[in-house]
């Protein structure tokens, strides 16, 4: 499995009721993509957010069974389209070393994402254990639709990502001061 996502920054004074319209319209484009676990069509406001964001940011994120879902996504018509209207982003990827994805993914209305540096000469091998006891954990507590950690060997992070039933479920478990807090606008989740 491969975690994917790229991140729009968008100016401080930016409509963003622009991104929540073009989700409503368009977030069911991908509700059968072959190859997709979920997508989860995330957006932040500065100020807005809680807790607030630094900046306001459209920032899908993605899990793929495989990387041809991934590929045929970036080379095909969906991702012309989004470039296009927003720009022409990094597109971030890690491979998976464990998720749990609920049947229930659909009505995730809040997200948090962490992207921890792995330190050099780290024991991987112990690492991967901690982080997936950890996966393990965190997918039974209440409100958690989706949980997962990947890894990206390139630049030496890992990151941890959750989908929640809402804002007051993530809270509740205390939410990490690096966390960067989303809406979730919709979730693709073909099959669910």
């Amino acid at each position: 499995m491969i975690a994917m996502q790229y991140n729009f920054v968008l100016p401080a004074d930016y409509n963003m009721d622009i991104v929540r319209q073009r989700i409503a319209s368009k977030g069911h484009m991908l509700d059968n993509f072959p190859g997709l676990i979920f997508k989860a069509y995330l957006h932040a406001r500065k100020l807005g957010t809680n807790p607030p964001s630094a900046q306001n940011v459209y920032a899908p994120f993605y899990l793929w069974d495989s990387s041809e879902g991934m590929n045929n996504f970036l080379c095909g018509d969906g991702f012309a389209a989004v470039s296009q209207a927003f720009g022409w982003p990094a597109v971030k990827h890690w491979h998976v070393w464990h998720s749990h994805v609920d049947d229930k993914v659909r009505s995730a209305r809040f997200a948090t994402r962490q992207v921890i540096p792995v330190a050099a000469y780290s024991a991987l091998g112990a690492l991967r254990e901690a982080e997936v006891a950890s996966v393990k954990t965190a997918s039974q507590q209440d409100g958690a639709l989706a949980v997962l950690t990947a890894f990206d060997p390139d630049e030496w992070t890992l990151v941890r990502f959750t989908l929640w039933s809402d804002t007051s479920a993530a809270q509740a478990t205390g939410l990490p001061a690096d966390a960067q807090c989303y809406d979730v606008g919709h979730v693709s989740a073909p099959g669910r």
